[in-house]
């Protein structure tokens, strides 16, 4: 593994024109009116997981559709009042798994919400909720890259966009949550989310996107032949007509266009040696951000990106804008 695109000094001033729809926030809003027809119906269900230091809940809430979510929330034990909030978006192919798999963020003292991947789950840890829609679609790679790709209303990323900004309305009605304190993070598909629920969801209050997936799809896909991105690069191959059409529909998904709404405190992460998000198309996002932001640089690394070390200036970036909890 090496470094294969920008130079760093040149990725810090990376900042290239965006394509973006005319009714870009017009879709959005529209979408969001769809999706708060349907009450949250919000469940916090106390399960046993044999650890011993923290609070489960197994929840579900109602995402895209008034579909089912599930979803993990986590507290610390003998909290003393109400605790800011980490709301968690799984990377691609994988769901929830189980609690203990998400223990390093509430050891620090954080209320924590895990969101389960609607219909992903099964590529390395495992998700416990379908992706459950109405009519059909036309052909698509396998995954869900390119699930409904002709259209912005039938794409796939719509639904689970949806899906991350009811997650953290829903985080709000625990009684142990400070609603003044309530961060987004994730990796790779997950910290693409965490940009977009930063732009659609005023509940949002920081953000902590680690190498973010699903920035600058155009420049990816011509950047790197590795999944998830081949998924368009190979619908593109084979449908050879329909590539300014795929590109169209994916302009009311890349995260850049998210970006540049984004007004709360963020850490980012990249790996510049990543050959998943290419760290050109990372710092698109970044450079393109409208708040606060920091970046931290994992010069050696892969989408791996910092790893523990990375939950560690997690830990310490919500320390410093909120308090030690």
């Amino acid at each position: 593994m090496v470094a294969y695109d920008l130079p760093l000094e040149e990725l810090e001033r990376y900042r290239p024109d965006r394509e973006e729809p005319a009714d870009f926030d017009f879709f959005w809003q529209e979408t969001l009116r769809e999706a708060n027809q349907f009450p949250l119906e919000v469940r916090f269900d106390p399960v046993d997981y044999g650890i011993s230091s923290f609070e489960v809940f197994d929840v579900s809430y109602s995402g895209w559709g008034g579909q089912s979510i599930k979803g993990w929330f986590i507290l610390p034990q003998g909290r003393l009042s109400n605790l800011p909030c980490v709301v968690e978006f799984p990377s691609y192919g994988g769901g929830r798994g189980f609690p203990f798999d998400w223990l390093p963020i509430p050891s620090a003292g954080f209320a924590y919400f895990v969101m389960d991947n609607r219909g992903q789950g099964s590529g390395w840890r495992h998700g416990d909720t379908e992706d459950i829609v109405t009519g059909g679609y036309a052909p698509h790679s396998p995954g869900v890259m390119t699930l409904g790709i002709l259209d912005p209303h039938t794409y796939f990323y719509r639904r689970l966009f949806v899906d991350a900004v009811r997650a953290c309305q829903a985080v709000k009605l625990h009684p142990a949550v400070d609603n003044e304190r309530i961060a987004a993070t994730g990796l790779s598909q997950g910290g693409g989310v965490s940009l977009a629920v930063a732009a659609l969801e005023p509940t949002i209050k920081a953000i902590l996107p680690e190498a973010p997936f699903l920035s600058l799809f155009k420049r990816a896909t011509q950047l790197v032949d590795t999944p998830p991105y081949n998924e368009i690069s190979n619908y593109c191959q084979i449908h050879r007509d329909k590539v300014d059409q795929v590109f169209k529909t994916l302009s009311y998904f890349d995260v850049v266009n998210f970006a540049v709404r984004g007004k709360v405190p963020a850490l980012f992460s990249v790996g510049l040696m990543d050959t998943i998000s290419p760290p050109s198309t990372v710092y698109a996002s970044y450079n393109w951000y409208g708040g606060e932001k920091e970046m931290r640089v994992w010069r050696y690394n892969g989408h791996e990106g910092g790893g523990s070390f990375n939950i560690y200036e997690k830990i310490m970036f919500l320390r410093k804008i909120w308090g030690k909890t």
